[in-house]
């Protein structure tokens, strides 16, 4: 157990990213907020928390050919995957599709562009930082690898559950059981972590969107 790395804090950045998300997801929070500023914004203070609880996390980032080549095809396969787990879950559930088409609701009316952007560059990447380059790395130095990584995928998926929404929980349950894995195994490589997750979320939503 490493002493250096603090609970409370780690308590403390579970509690206010799980207090962010349920503004964003919640039937009674939601209609009140925009989801895209919310989550920009959640995704900015995240990022400070980070910095804050654990200056120093991007030492960790390295962004070479091999890291943009690694994030690229981790996005390409976690796509590949959705789409055939959206296909199974169509033919078994009748509630699969509407679930999907609700989360894909949240952007009518939105600048495409601007939803790029704001995933590419902010989003995606800052979700990294809280869940994988902060959480997950503590918890590995507070506990070990495998802990670390069930406790962080598991957190990251209830973070969601305030939706009330199945597919959203099962997709950041498999997205972050993807993201939290390549991190248990090759923790140097946040930098295409955070590619992938970047590529992914604009590729999921925007670019090739799984209807």
């Amino acid at each position: 157990m490493n002493e250096g790395v603090s609970m409370k804090k780690l308590v403390a950045g579970i509690v206010l990213a799980t207090v962010l998300w349920t503004i964003m997801f919640s039937p009674w929070t939601a209609p009140h907020v925009n989801f895209w500023i919310m989550m920009t914004c959640s995704g900015l203070a995240l990022t400070l928390y980070s910095t804050w609880a654990a200056p120093g996390w991007w030492k960790d980032l390295r962004f070479g050919v091999s890291d943009i080549l690694l994030g690229v095809g981790l996005a390409a396969v976690l796509w590949g995957v959705f789409w055939v787990g959206e296909y199974l879950s169509s033919m078994m559930f009748g509630f699969a599709r509407p679930q999907v088409d609700m989360i894909y609701g949240m952007k009518e009316g939105e600048n495409p562009w601007i939803l790029t952007a704001l995933m590419l560059f902010i989003i995606g990447p800052a979700e990294e930082i809280f869940w994988r380059g902060y959480l997950q790395k503590s918890l590995t130095r507070k506990w070990n690898p495998d802990m670390a990584f069930v406790v962080t995928t598991l957190m990251y998926s209830i973070v969601h559950i305030s939706k009330f929404n199945f597919m959203l929980i099962m997709a950041a349950a498999v997205a972050g059981f993807v993201w939290g894995l390549a991190y248990r195994f090759f923790p140097e490589k946040l930098g295409a972590i955070i590619i992938s997750h970047a590529l992914w979320d604009c590729a999921v939503f925007i670019w090739f969107p799984i209807m």
